[in-house]
């Protein structure tokens, strides 16, 4: 008998299936050692020795283990087939020491698939831990935290609000604040464009754009203005126009190839607006039910077995004519040797999406994993492009008509990438022009001049952030979704519209680093040190020596910062974003003059809230304020509007540190702080008139007392939103327009549904679905809770772990819940499922909650 070790109770259960009763298959669930949290995890004095904690919830899983090698001689590690597979195998390995003494074997096997053939060719040829691949992650685990260790106390001592830097997760966020600062420092330039509407002798349309003016070919900033616009119009309009050339040439167009890691979140993001996280969430699903092969990967080839039989289904398909005369072979162009290095494709090219029940982010997953890989073995698309060029005969006006028409799909039949956005692209002609004879005429039938304005570049997407990221060599396949997570969670990057855009910690923490630590945020050095550890997993460099080069100029830097002062560093931060805080004024003035005082000065400041804002030098004397976000360009002073007068006393609308407000009069000696309101979630500055700002500004709203005990109910706007109040019961409203309008019926209804709620504010639910009748008597229901969907059965309540669904849980998953939670708890414990037929109790070691493999926490770069 041997122990199967792996990371997820999902892929024991599909090796399971595969292995038979000669085997125990058990999970690890993910990593089950990990360093400490606190100063001295990793020591640099004592040649970088590394203390390690086998995590609290980690330790049944790993007595599990020990308990099951008491009867079994061998332990056969079956991680994921990547580096951070490899470090899961080594710490169990490590963690187990104590019952691999007496004689017992240790194997190491990997597979990039998870179905029969692979599982059992890989049991045929089992190998060593890799040592290389070890020393690789721990070289990595050791430089994320001596970084985050050491750098992010310093940020808290001179930063006030900063939450922490690592040591690619700052590399990232700078990526994103630069972009910012790019589209803040914008300035947009127009052009113009003339497109003429001709017919064909036989009074067929088509359009053609002014490419030849004056006999110059214009550029794209060859007609500046309405002006030269209208010339051009006019020097078409007076000459008579004839067909100068026309040249049609065919073309064929490839497809891309297989996903790997970073192009399939790419994918995912643009077709379906998936994060990366979310991405590679669905993605483990799928692979532990072996249906793709390794998601973590930097290699685009595909095994000979797999493209033949893609070739072989495009055939039965499609036809013959859709499969090339040879085989696609795709070469991998990353030196990488941390990551596995097959694409990521579907195991079986025969079984189709729609063949398949699938949760819905999997099911899009797998049908874009699908089509790309058949598509990837297809027959190129072949085209005909025809270029048109119409002129005058004195050579001064030429316009061109281009057109282009499919004459075979191709792989188009099956999939065409997604696209980015493309700085400064213009959306070329698609589609067949009509029959045009060089010679003939060409009757103007409309002449149309076009202002343009030439675009900021655009902010990046979470797959325009991951391609950037892989063009730098910053991250891994491994590393990526925790990276662009990680800035999110940490409050440096929001995300609107499925943009990333940085928060003001986030500036702050950017600057800051750029002018202390610039070293250890500039690409280069990153990505110089992505390769030294790809070096060590190749047994090229020793890992300690690396981690010593670095410690040596990491220390120093750290030290030099000791004496540095909040104002020194606010001081410098200012200094760096100046030219964006503070943009030239169209009157010429001093942009750090104080708009409203005229006197003091402006500068930066944050607030104990980690948030930075624009504030004067003659406070408290002058209140002015705006955010950071305000400084884009426009003049400050555009911040404020008078919205009209309430008995005498203006009412402002005004731009702070936290966003717009109304206030009503103004700040003096005798009222320093006068009565404010910011506006509401959902309240536009635009659309602010005094009848609004007075209605915010008399809230509380009283509504009138309380039938019952005559105490007054009123309505507001709190920190969390639009509520109704009585006494010390607070009821949320669902929207804030109701703050204005609920009567007292509708108001004593939501304070008695709230009072009437037990502990914790719950009201009494109906169960989302009944799953049976436990074993010991009482249904099993599911859920909605507070924090996602849970399984109930009595008073025990168990969450569905990520990545199971109220839809998708079955009874022994509940039941294999309920019994994990009852033991955690110390209370009565809870029968376990009965063994389903033909499955030993002891493989089901393996528990069948459907808990994922940890990809975005201890262990996984992103820091």
């Amino acid at each position: 008998m041997a122990v199967v070790v792996v990371e997820s109770p999902a892929k024991a259960r599909t090796i399971n299936k595969y292995l038979g009763s000669d085997y125990t298959v058990l999970a690890s669930y993910g990593h089950v050692r990990d360093l400490p949290p606190k100063d001295g995890s990793v020591d640099p004095e004592h040649d970088f020795a590394m203390k390690w904690q086998v995590a609290s919830d980690s330790r049944k899983h790993v007595r599990a283990i020990a308990e099951a090698l008491k009867s079994d001689d061998t332990l056969i590690l079956a991680t994921d087939p990547d580096r951070e597979g490899e470090a899961i195998s080594w710490h169990l390995k490590e963690a187990l020491a104590s019952s691999l003494k007496s004689g017992k074997k240790v194997q190491r096997v990997t597979f990039n698939a998870i179905t029969r053939s692979a599982v059992s060719e890989a049991m045929s040829r089992p190998r060593e831990v890799d040592q290389a691949l070890v020393e690789a992650y721990l070289a990595r685990r050791a430089l994320d935290y001596l970084v985050g260790f050491n750098l992010s106390p310093v940020l808290w001592r001179k930063l006030p609000g900063a939450r922490s830097a690592g040591r690619v997760q700052s590399v990232c966020l700078r990526l994103i604040v630069e972009r910012e600062l790019e589209i803040e420092s914008f300035r947009p330039r127009e052009y113009w464009t003339v497109t003429a509407l001709l017919a064909t002798p036989r009074g067929q349309e088509y359009q053609a754009r002014l490419t030849v003016l004056g006999g110059r070919k214009l550029d794209k900033f060859g007609i500046a203005n309405q002006t030269a616009a209208e010339m051009a119009v006019q020097a078409i309009t007076s000459r008579q126009l004839a067909v100068l050339s026309v040249e049609a040439k065919p073309g064929n167009r490839n497809p891309s190839p297989p996903f790997m890691t970073s192009t399939l979140q790419q994918e995912a993001s643009r077709k379906f607006g998936m994060g990366a996280k979310a991405t590679m969430s669905a993605a483990q699903r799928l692979y532990e039910a072996g249906y793709i092969t390794y998601m973590r990967t930097d290699g685009i080839d595909m095994a000979p077995e797999a493209v033949m039989a893609a070739r072989a289904e495009i055939a039965r398909r499609f036809g013959e004519d859709y499969v090339p005369s040879s085989p696609r072979m795709y070469k991998n162009k990353a030196k990488n040797a941390q990551e596995a290095h097959e694409c990521i494709r579907p195991t079986d090219m025969s079984l189709s999406p729609d063949r398949l029940k699938l949760a819905d982010d999997q099911r899009k997953l797998y049908d874009l994993i699908w089509k790309r890989t058949i598509a990837s073995q297809m027959a190129a698309a072949r085209l005909e492009r025809t270029t048109v060029d119409v002129g005058s005969a004195d050579g001064e006006v030429v316009l061109r008509a281009t057109g282009q028409v499919v004459t075979f799909d191709g792989f188009l039949k099956v999939y065409e990438e997604g696209r980015d956005d493309v700085l400064g692209e213009e959306d070329g002609e698609d589609g067949r022009l009509p029959q045009i004879v060089a010679g003939e005429p060409a009757e103007k039938r409309g002449i149309t001049p076009e202002q343009h304005f030439t675009q900021p570049p655009p902010r990046y997407t979470e797959a325009t952030l991951v391609k950037r990221m892989e063009e730098l060599g910053i991250g891994r396949p491994s590393t990526y979704a925790s990276i662009v997570t990680t800035i999110q969670e940490r409050d440096y990057v929001r995300k609107e519209k499925n943009r990333l855009i940085p928060e003001d910690k986030g500036r702050l923490v950017t600057a800051f680093l750029t002018n202390f630590f610039r070293r250890y945020v500039e690409y280069d050095f990153t990505a110089d040190l992505e390769n030294e550890l790809d070096e060590i997993s190749a047994g090229e460099l020793h890992y300690k020596d690396v981690l010593a080069r670095f410690w040596r100029d990491f220390s120093a830097a750290i030290a030099e910062t000791a004496d540095l002062r909040i104002g020194e560093v606010l001081e410098k931060i200012d200094a760096f974003l100046a030219p964006h805080l503070y943009p030239p004024r169209e009157d010429g003035s001093d942009p750090r003059i104080c708009p409203v005082c005229g006197k003091g000065r402006l500068s930066l400041k944050t607030a104990r809230s980690g948030g930075a804002f624009i504030g004067c030098s003659n406070y408290p004397e002058c209140r002015y304020t705006r955010a950071l976000g305000a400084a884009n360009g426009e003049d400050p002073a555009a911040a404020e509007r008078l919205l009209g007068e309430d008995g005498g006393e203006p009412i402002w609308l005004k731009s702070g540190r936290f966003g717009p407000y109304v206030q009503r009069g103004e700040a003096s000696e005798d009222n320093p702080k006068p009565p404010r309101a910011s506006l509401p979630k959902g309240w536009e500055p635009e659309a602010m008139d005094l009848e609004r700002a007075l209605m915010l500004l008399a809230l509380p709203r009283e509504i009138g007392p309380h039938p019952e005990d005559g105490e007054t109910v009123e309505a507001g706007i709190g920190r969390y939103g639009p509520y109704v109040r009585h006494g010390r019961v607070y009821a949320n409203l669902p929207e804030v327009d109701e703050v204005f309008t609920v009567g007292m019926n509708r108001a004593v209804e939501l304070l008695a549904e709230k009072a009437s709620r037990g502990r914790g504010g719950r009201a009494a639910q109906t169960p989302l679905r009944e799953l049976g009748e436990h074993p010991e008597g009482g249904p099993v229901q599911v859920m909605n809770g507070r924090y996602g969907p849970y399984v109930k059965w009595q008073k025990i309540n168990a969450t569905l772990p990520r990545g199971v669904t109220p839809e998708a849980v079955t009874l022994a998953e509940a039941l294999e819940l309920i019994s994990q939670k009852a033991q955690k708890a110390g209370g009565r414990k809870a029968p376990a499922k009965k063994a389903a037929a033909g499955s030993g109790a002891k493989k089901t070691g393996a528990k069948e909650a459907g808990a994922r493999k940890k990809t975005s926490g201890a262990g996984k770069d992103g820091d």
